[in-house]
Parts: C-alpha cells; sequence; structure tokens
C-alpha cells in the first residue's frame, strides 16, 4: 500500500512535469518522505500494543510469576537476537568494504604461461564488476538497517517489557485471575 501511494505520488509529479515543461519546479520529495513517516508510525502502533498489553495481561490473568518468565524469555532471546543482528549486519557491511579496498583475492582464475610448466605468480582480485561484489552490495543492503535498526531496536523492547512489567507489578501481586486455581495436583 505504502509503496503503490509513493509511486501515484511519483506519477503526478511527472505528469506534472510533462504538462508543464518550461517550469523549473524539480521534484518534491518532502511528500514521498512525509508518506513514508506516516505509514512507519501508523505500522508501529500493532508491535507498541503486544509490548505494552503482554505484560499487563499475563500479569492480570496468572501472576507475577508468569510476568517473571516472560521477561526472562524476553531478555534471554531479545539480546541473543539484538547482538546477532548487529554483528550480522555488520559482516555484511565489511564484506562489501573488503572488496571495495581491493583486498578479496580471486582463487579460480589461473595464468598459464606458454611453458606449461609455469604458472603466472600474479594475483588477481575482484574488482566492482564482479559477482561477488554485485552479492556484497545486496548483503550490504540488507546489512545496513539489520546492524543499524534491528538490533538495537530489539533493546527498546526489553526495556518497555520490563518497565511496564515493573510499574504494574504490585498490581500482579495482590490481585490476578487465575490465582491459585491452575495448580498440579499430585496423582499420589
Amino acid at each position: 500500500m505504502i509503496e503503490f501511494l509513493k509511486c501515484e505520488t511519483v506519477r503526478k509529479q511527472i505528469a506534472e512535469k510533462r504538462k508543464n515543461p518550461n517550469t523549473d519546479q524539480k521534484a518534491d520529495s518532502q511528500k514521498c518522505i512525509e508518506i513514508a513517516t506516516k505509514s512507519s508510525l501508523r505500522e508501529m502502533i500493532l508491535p507498541g500494543m503486544i509490548v505494552i498489553f503482554t505484560p499487563l495481561l499475563l500479569g492480570g490473568l496468572f501472576g507475577p510469576k508468569a510476568v517473571a518468565g516472560y521477561l526472562a524469555g524476553v531478555i534471554v532471546s531479545g539480546v541473543q537476537m539484538a547482538i546477532s543482528s548487529s554483528n550480522t549486519g555488520g559482516a555484511w557491511d565489511n564484506a562489501k568494504k573488503y572488496i571495495e579496498s581491493g583486498r578479496l583475492q580471486n582463487t579460480e582464475i589461473i595464468v598459464y604461461s606458454n611453458n606449461e610448466n609455469y604458472i603466472n605468480s600474479q594475483k588477481l582480485f575482484y574488482d566492482k564488476s564482479s559477482k561477488p561484489y554485485k552479492a556484497a552490495v545486496v548483503g550490504d543492503t540488507v546489512g545496513d538497517p539489520l546492524k543499524d535498526t534491528s538490533g538495537p531496536s530489539i533493546n527498546i523492547l526489553i526495556k518497555l517489557s520490563a518497565i511496564v512489567s515493573l510499574v504494574f507489578g504490585s498490581f500482579f501481586q495482590n490481585s490476578f485471575v487465575f490465582k491459585g486455581k491452575m495448580r498440579m495436583q499430585s496423582f499420589a
């Protein structure tokens, strides 16, 4: 939906430029930025509500032990995901920089001279027109948002879950719905 709106905005601007070719009016990139910003804020409502209401729901229904288990899971899995996202994104970013620096050696090409027993010792390196570089550009495109936004944003999820749990902790301690009703009975 968001891509459609941006494409329609660009199409309208191109059509206006074709109607008045003598004008020096440049494309209004701010309109596309405005559409993307509004859409991203709108799409953050549901994840934000999930982060806030999950500890409230667990604590209100099952009590503080359920919230403690939830927080332990959020912290352990969140830290692992954040570290993994940041390191993976950084590795993809560094792979492109490594190839750009001219240090990735091409071991697939061996240069032979007229003498069959002599192999040219000249080292060949991948350049910006090679397939590994093109793959590294794709990796960098994925890696930059992964290391710059996805990894650090998980930290916010962990903090927000913990703060909501702490603020409502006394409520969870004193009043929750299934107080003692879901305990396992011994079969002995």
